[in-house]
């Protein structure tokens, strides 16, 4: 029987993926940073679940014993995220900016990297772990570069680990507009911080213009279940890209596609 791991498990799409795969008779377990009910109701449902704050050393090595005690995993969710601090690099205070770098992605790479001792090796089983992009991997986002550099560092860290560890497979998807709680950091910094992005995330919000979470979730088991030289140290959008679609396979042949570089750039006269 497959066992899962999501960091952050009380995260929307945390909570939507457990309750998912719950369904589906897998071995679900995870970390919370707050109690909450998505907690109570997780608890339960049988879940062992572990505090964890990925801002804090200490923490993130008690959760390590935590997961020693509980055995191996076959797939790895990495869930946590914030957008804060909202607004101009010259204008935030960048002790704020550097705790965002470690909850987005220092703290995240140390959480993985101490974890991966009790993946699930035996009779060849490939674990899977899955991260998650953001937005800006494609242009400036104003007002949030703690987060899209984070999440930008992190698709390459997919790439690496996969040339690095290959008995694991590395991939990272882009949700898209989700109607999830980490829009509310960007309502509460107002338009002043937010810049553009304020009205944007209130249209999409108020116009029901988000994308589907169910979607969401179907990529996210879709990764989980595929071999990995399909999606090992690629980054992935659940909105734009084919996975539903045999098609997909055909990066397989390509090992530039899905990946963050300028491969193919041309210098013309």
């Amino acid at each position: 029987m497959k066992k899962i791991l999501i960091q952050s498990i009380t995260s929307d799409i945390g909570f939507n993926l457990a309750n998912y795969w719950l369904d589906k008779g897998v071995v679900v377990y995870g970390t919370f940073r707050n109690e909450s009910e998505k907690l109570e109701k997780l608890i339960a449902r049988g879940v062992i679940v572990c505090k964890c704050d990925l801002t804090d050393k200490k923490s993130i090595e008690l959760c390590i014993i935590w997961l020693a005690e509980n055995g191996v995993w076959d797939a790895m969710v990495i869930g946590a995220g914030s957008q804060q601090p909202i607004g101009r690099f010259l204008d935030v205070e960048f002790d704020d900016w550097e705790t965002s770098l470690h909850a987005n992605f220092i703290g995240q790479l140390r959480f993985v990297q101490k974890a991966l001792k009790f993946r699930n090796l035996e009779d060849n089983n490939i674990p899977v772990v899955l991260f998650f992009a953001g937005g800006g991997t494609n242009n400036a986002t104003l007002n949030y570069s703690a987060y899209t550099i984070s999440k930008i560092a992190t698709i390459k860290m997919c790439e690496l680990l996969d040339a690095e560890i290959l008995d694991t497979s590395f991939t990272i998807l882009g949700p898209g507009w989700v109607d999830t709680k980490i829009h509310q950091t960007t309502l509460t910094a107002g338009e002043q911080n937010a810049g553009e992005n304020y009205q944007k995330t209130k249209f999409m919000l108020e116009n029901d213009q988000c994308f589907s979470m169910e979607k969401v979730v179907e990529c996210c088991d879709w990764l989980v279940n595929s071999k990995r030289d399909l999606i090992s140290g690629r980054n992935f959008s659940a909105v734009n890209d084919p996975w539903q679609d045999q098609k997909i396979n055909t990066i397989i042949n390509d090992s530039n596609n899905f990946k963050l570089r300028r491969y193919g750039n041309k210098i013309f006269d």
